[in-house]
C-alpha cells in the first residue's frame, strides 16, 4: 500500500461510496414502484418526472458510484482501464449524471408553470409533454456526452505494470479542457441559474399569497363572507416538494461546482488528483461525495415532505 492510499480521504471514500450505493439503489427502486403503482395525490406529469428522476439517479449510482469509483478502490486495474470501456465510460457516466440533473431542472420549470400560469399549464403540464421532455433529456444528455469517446485512451503504465485510462495526450490542444468546461456549464452553472431563478419567483409568489383575501361566499343571499388563503393546501404541498427537491440538489452540488471551476481555471487539470497534500483535491472529492449523494436522498425528501408518500410507502 503506497502512502497516498493511506490518506484518510481514501479511507472515507472506500466506506462512503459502497454505503451510498447500498442505501440509494434500493431506495430509488422503491420510490419508482410507489409512484408507479400507487396514487400519491400528485399530478400525472409530476409523477412521471419523479419516476424518471428515480431511474436516472439509479443509473448515476450504478455507472459512477459502483462501476467507476467503487471498482477503482476495489481493483488495481478496473475493467474500464482497457478498451473499449475506457472510451465508453464517460459517455455513460456523464450521460446519466446530466440526465438526472436536467430532469430536476425541467421538473422545477414544469411545477413553476403549473403553479403560476394557468393558460400554459393546460398545454405543457400534461403526461404527454412530460414523456416528451423526459425522452428528449435522456437522448440529448447522452448525445452531448459522445465527444468524451475521443478524450480518453487506454495506455500501459510500465512503472506500475498495469493498464490505465487517461486523457488522450494526442488530442487537439484545449479539446479536453473545452469538454470539461462545457460539462461544468451544463451540469452546474445553467441548472443553478434556472433553479434559483424559478424558486426565487416561486417563493416571492408565496410571500404575496400569504396575504389573506376576503372572498364572497357562494351563498350570496346570506351576505356572509369567508376568508381563504390564496395558496391552497394542495398547491402549498406542491411548492414544498418542488423547493425541497431542487434546492437540495443545488446545496449538495455547489461545493463540487466551485471546486471544479477552481481546478479548471487556476490549476493545470493534468495534475495528480490523488495527491491529497493539495487541499483543493480534498475539497473536490468531498464535493463529489456531496454531489453524488443527490442520487440517493430523494426518497427521504419525499417521505419528509409528502404525507401521502409516507402513507403509501408503509402500505403492504
Amino acid at each position: 500500500m503506497n502512502p497516498q492510499e493511506e490518506h484518510w480521504m481514501v479511507t472515507l471514500q472506500v466506506v462512503f461510496y459502497p454505503a451510498l450505493a447500498i442505501v440509494g439503489i434500493p431506495s430509488n427502486i422503491v420510490t419508482f414502484l410507489i409512484f408507479w403503482r400507487r396514487n400519491c395525490l400528485l399530478s400525472k406529469s409530476s409523477t412521471f418526472y419523479l419516476m424518471a428522476i428515480s431511474v436516472a439517479d439509479t443509473l448515476v449510482l450504478v455507472f459512477i458510484v459502483v462501476l467507476e469509483i467503487t471498482v477503482k478502490f476495489c481493483q488495481e486495474e478496473p475493467f474500464w482501464s482497457r478498451e473499449p470501456w475506457c472510451r465508453l465510460r464517460d459517455i455513460f457516466s456523464y450521460g446519466a449524471y446530466n440526465t438526472s440533473t436536467w430532469l430536476v431542472v425541467v421538473f422545477t420549470a414544469e411545477r413553476f408553470i403549473a403553479i403560476h400560469t394557468w393558460t400554459i399549464k393546460t398545454k405543457l403540464c400534461t403526461p404527454c409533454s412530460a414523456l416528451a421532455a423526459i425522452t428528449t433529456i435522456l437522448l440529448l444528455s447522452h448525445l452531448l456526452a459522445i465527444p468524451y469517446y475521443w478524450s480518453n485512451v487506454s495506455v500501459y503504465d510500465h512503472n506500475q505494470t498495469r493498464w490505465a485510462c487517461i486523457y488522450e495526450p494526442e488530442a487537439p490542444h484545449g479539446y479536453v479542457h473545452a469538454l470539461l468546461g462545457a460539462q461544468t456549464l451544463v451540469a452546474y452553472v445553467l441548472p443553478f441559474l434556472i433553479i434559483l431563478t424559478l424558486n426565487g419567483l416561486t417563493l416571492r409568489q408565496i410571500s404575496l399569497s400569504n396575504k389573506v383575501h376576503v372572498v364572497t361566499d357562494a351563498d350570496l343571499t346570506s351576505g356572509s363572507y369567508r376568508v381563504t388563503p390564496l395558496l391552497r393546501s394542495r398547491k402549498r404541498k406542491s411548492v414544498v416538494l418542488l423547493v425541497t427537491v431542487s434546492m437540495s440538489f443545488v446545496l449538495l452540488s455547489v461545493t463540487r461546482a466551485i471546486t471544479q471551476i477552481i481546478i479548471r481555471t487556476t490549476f493545470v487539470y493534468g495534475q495528480d488528483r490523488n495527491d491529497y497534500n493539495l487541499q483543493i483535491n480534498v475539497a473536490a472529492d468531498i464535493g463529489s461525495m456531496l454531489s453524488l449523494s443527490n442520487a440517493a436522498i430523494n426518497t427521504y425528501l419525499y417521505a419528509c415532505t409528502q404525507a401521502k408518500f409516507r402513507q403509501k410507502s408503509t402500505v403492504n
